[in-house]
């Protein structure tokens, strides 16, 4: 009798276990983010409560990104769908029209204080607001608000999550400036891919020359490269790095034309994978920090 007990409580046991299981599974929320960047943001702040797929996969550019069958089926499974703005994600109305997703998307960078630029007679808004960390603060308060307000059960985890991260991301600021405020201000010239950096050159007073305009679909025009080199060579930029999303062969001609030496790869609108040296927007931030650092203190 005592061991019929113990199975049937052994059996019950396990029907507890099973079915919290299930419970626990069905309170987390199904995420998509536009790309890599955002998704790990939004991890950061959801932790276990949430299950984030990003849409853009790693090294993935996010201005020419061609979405899939398999991207329209995860869209349309999303509880929650997150996107930078500003620009940046061209293709999402197609997508969400061909997912068939009834939500509307969380734009994270509402509230940020912009930058703009003239590019081909048109005033452009700079999506890259990710290259600051002061921006992705942001980012942290809106994601926290849309994940509270879909589960509010978990807020207080959220809210938790999310003062954690922003002490992470004051952190990466004073690391940053740390760095750069060393280095004398006409040494902190570098050549890029295309423009990308201009928050990260707001906040850190770097100056960064590109060949490319915010979107990697610009084209320079012969005489836009020509202008750029003379700039480069009157500045006496020293030092010139490619991207891990797009083609780096403009900026090397650029760089051969001008003699500056390659100072490595950075990680601008895409994470590495997790084998790569920056499979975290942590990791990418502090990696680009030390990379270009380096380059302006080896020119000094």
């Amino acid at each position: 009798m005592i061991s019929r007990r113990l199975l049937l409580s052994a059996v019950a046991l396990s029907a507890l276990v099973v079915f919290s299981t299930a419970s626990a599974s069905a309170e987390t929320l199904k995420v998509v983010a536009s790309f890599t960047v955002l998704a790990d943001v939004v991890k950061q702040v959801g932790g276990d409560h949430v299950k984030v797929t990003s849409l853009v996969g790693p090294n993935g550019d996010p201005h020419e990104f061609e979405p899939s069958p398999a991207d329209a089926k995860n869209l349309k499974a999303a509880e929650l769908t997150f996107v930078s703005g500003e620009g940046l994600e061209g293709w999402m109305d197609r997508l969400i029209t061909a997912s068939g997703y009834k939500g509307k998307p969380v734009t994270v960078s509402e509230g940020i204080a912009t930058r703009t630029m003239e590019e081909e007679g048109k005033t452009i808004t700079d999506p890259h607001v990710w290259n600051s960390p002061v921006n992705v603060k942001v980012w942290v308060a809106n994601i926290e608000k849309a994940l509270s307000s879909a589960d509010p059960a978990d807020a207080a985890a959220f809210k938790a999550n999310a003062e954690n991260y922003t002490q992470k991301l004051d952190e990466l600021n004073a690391y940053a400036h740390s760095k750069f405020d060393a280095i004398a201000e006409d040494r902190r010239k570098v050549l890029t891919s295309h423009d990308a950096f201009g928050y990260f050159g707001r906040e850190y007073k770097v100056s960064f020359l590109a060949p490319l305009g915010l979107s990697t679909e610009s084209e320079a025009s012969a005489a836009e490269v020509a202008k750029l080199i003379e700039q480069i060579r009157s500045e006496r930029v020293k030092a010139y790095f490619f991207e891990n999303s797009n083609d780096p062969r403009l900026v090397k001609q650029v760089a051969k034309a001008t003699g500056a030496e390659p100072g490595g790869e950075l990680y601008v609108e895409s994470l590495s994978d997790a084998k790569g040296p920056a499979p975290t927007y942590e990791k990418m931030f502090r990696y680009n920090v030390d990379q270009l650092a380096a380059a302006m203190a080896k020119s000094s």
